[in-house]
């Protein structure tokens, strides 16, 4: 027994692209779904064709009526259909061209664009598309010559479809290879997120494991011994105590260890930033050891500089260095970019904030037209100074 859905749920059916539609593809590379619709504009030239022709008639106005809603129809399959699927409503374009060639000049229209989306859901080399390409051309001509056209009306359609097939193809041909490397990108990001919480589980794992196990006993034994033993229960309790305050320092030193933003790795996230921005920034390795405080200090007011720059400097060149001096480390970034700038906004200002935090000052040149120079200089304590930034000391272990 067929099971016959009603009009409105048929059409929504028919008009949800498939998963691998080039609407769907679109869709996942960010874009909005129905990017490709802008290609129907060129569809305008079934109109002005007539006016090359020397008058519009009514023969013109049937065939257009009956011929466009289902040129269409065929686009809009093409873009929704399954790739395995896709490339039979190209060919039913190019199938209705020749039907109206006869008597219908437009039809050409119909010829190109038949031609063009032809790529699509097909994974043939070029010379094969180009192969096609030119056999089509070449039925054209010869149904152009029987139909009586003149050679100049065709002369020009091979070149185009040509031309425009090829600069098609390609950038389809680079579209998946940007979307194959952005499915890659994501799951390198994924394995590493995945990797990550993998080791913050063995880690907590390893630091609280055995800790709880041994206050859990203590708890035990102090309170068996509560009834026969009360002071030999207290010290149980104590015991106890103090081991729960050792696990509670080391946890708060692994969660600011994992909350300690890198210098380092700030460094590659500001080059992909100014990347993006078409900057390209120079830098040089932060030097190692620096006071934790220190150095997520300076990676936040690093953060902030890149995003000003790519928003605001037009920049095409930045360079970073930091640099460590006797008992001060400084940060410099500067760029090439349009400069002038003359008070702090909200992004100055919270850097000020978190360098003075820091005991430090912040200095900025920004002569309109030369580009800005942003120089930050902290200072670093003698204990500091001998402190890496990734030691932290570790609590007296339990007896």
């Amino acid at each position: 027994m067929t099971i016959r859905l009603p009009l409105p749920q048929r059409l929504r059916a028919w008009c949800a692209p498939a998963p691998d539609s080039a609407v769907a593809a679109n869709a996942r590379r960010g874009k909005s779904p129905w990017t490709d619709t802008v290609h129907l504009l060129w569809s305008a030239w079934v109109f002005i064709t007539p006016l090359l022709g020397g008058h519009y008639s009514w023969r013109w106005a049937a065939l257009t009526i009956a011929s466009y809603p289902l040129f269409l129809l065929l686009y809009a399959r093409t873009l929704l259909a399954p790739r395995r699927s896709a490339w039979r409503y190209p060919l039913g374009m190019l199938a209705l061209a020749f039907v109206l060639l006869p008597w219908y000049p437009s039809g050409l229209s119909y010829f190109v664009f038949g031609c063009v989306m032809l790529h699509t859901g097909r994974r043939g080399s070029l010379p094969r598309y180009l192969l096609h390409l030119l056999l089509l051309n070449g039925a054209l001509a010869l149904e152009a010559h029987w139909a009586g056209y003149p050679w100049q009306v065709v002369a020009w359609i091979l070149p185009m479809t040509l031309i425009i097939g090829v600069v098609v193809n390609v950038e389809a041909a680079a579209g998946e290879k940007d979307l194959a490397l952005q499915l890659s990108q994501d799951e390198v990001r994924r394995l590493a997120a995945s990797a990550e919480r993998e080791r913050i589980g063995r880690d907590l794992h390893d630091l609280l494991g055995h800790t709880l196990s041994l206050i859990t006993l203590k708890l035990e034994l102090a309170r068996k011994l509560a009834a026969r033993d009360a002071e030999a229960s207290l010290r149980e309790l104590t015991e106890a105590e103090r081991v729960a305050r050792h696990a509670l320092a080391e946890v708060r030193s692994a969660v600011t260890g994992i909350r300690s933003t890198d210098l380092a790795a700030e460094l590659a996230s500001a080059r992909l930033l100014l990347e993006s921005s078409r900057a390209h920034l120079d830098y040089a390795p932060p030097p190692p050891g620096l006071p934790a405080e220190i150095e997520r200090g300076l990676a936040l007011v690093l953060r902030e500089a890149a995003t000003n720059i790519a928003r605001h400097a037009r920049a095409s060149r930045v360079q970073v260095a930091c640099l460590r001096e006797g008992k001060a480390v400084e940060l410099s970034v500067r760029d090439d970019g349009v400069g002038g700038v003359a008070r702090d906004g909200n992004g100055l200002a919270g850097m000020r904030d978190r360098v003075r935090a820091l005991g430090g000052t912040l200095e900025i040149e920004s002569p309109r037209g030369q580009g800005t120079v942003l120089r930050v200089r902290v200072p670093l304590s003698s204990a500091d100074a001998s402190t890496p930034a990734s030691s932290v000391p570790s609590p007296r272990a339990p007896a």
